[in-house]
């Protein structure tokens, strides 16, 4: 009799076991599960439950807009010095800004376009403001904090060699600090940079920028006391 009651019990645990596997495995009911806050416990949702994007700010949006167009600067200077130096570190530096500007412009482009949001400030006005835009309100939407200015990209295109090394680099520090206070004015502003993936994206880019002047200001230094010598 103990025999039989002990194989009564397994095949009721067998039979509870296969069935919690069977729901778990049921695809056709899939189970949307919200965590819970610390402390409390999760919470199954109907399987019709659709996901919503966090509440933005519009000062995350001209962030993101801004941005693109401060990247798209930094990579039409990367993009000159192939043909104006032949300074293999500067090469190397600049390949590396290159490429992860490019990425982030990417990202920050299907950003915009998940929230339908214009792509560019310029856009954005234009949407506002139709074509009557003034052209002191579309020049004071390129000048973003550390973007070089229409001479001082005309001096670099003119320039090869040591001295394009140096407007390079000291371009690029300006450029860079540019993005910080960026970043910081993002931060400064009542409720903007709540969102997740901006507060990721904008940590990214102030430990990289951070880095990247570091190593900069160690390429000028080097190079004036190489010219010292």
């Amino acid at each position: 009799m103990v025999c039989a009651l002990a194989l009564a019990a397994s095949a009721v645990v067998v039979f509870h076991t296969c069935s919690a596997l069977a729901r778990q495995t049921d695809t056709s009911k899939p189970v949307v599960v919200q965590p819970g806050a610390p402390g409390q416990p999760s919470k199954t949702l109907p399987p019709s439950t659709k996901a919503t994007l966090p509440p933005r700010s519009p000062a995350d949006v001209e962030f993101m807009q801004g941005m693109i167009m401060h990247h798209a600067q930094a990579i039409e200077m990367t993009a000159l010095i192939p043909s104006h130096t032949e300074n293999r570190d500067l090469r190397s530096l600049g390949a590396r800004i290159s490429s992860s500007q490019d990425d982030e412009i990417k990202f920050m482009k299907r950003w915009l376009t998940t929230r339908g949001e214009p792509l560019s400030m310029h856009d954005a006005m234009h949407e506002k403001h139709d074509s009557h835009t003034s052209d002191h309100d579309m020049a004071a939407m390129h000048l973003m904090p550390g973007m070089l200015t229409p001479e001082q990209m005309e001096a670099l295109r003119e320039t090869t060699g040591a001295e394009f090394d140096r407007l390079f680099l000291t371009g690029m520090i300006q450029h860079h600090q540019g993005a910080l206070t960026m970043v910081k004015d993002l931060f400064d502003t009542a409720g903007a940079g709540q969102d997740a993936e901006i507060f990721g994206f904008t940590t990214d880019v102030d430990t990289g920028q951070r880095a990247e002047i570091k190593i900069m200001q160690g390429m000028l230094e080097k190079k004036s006391t190489e010219e010292k010598r």
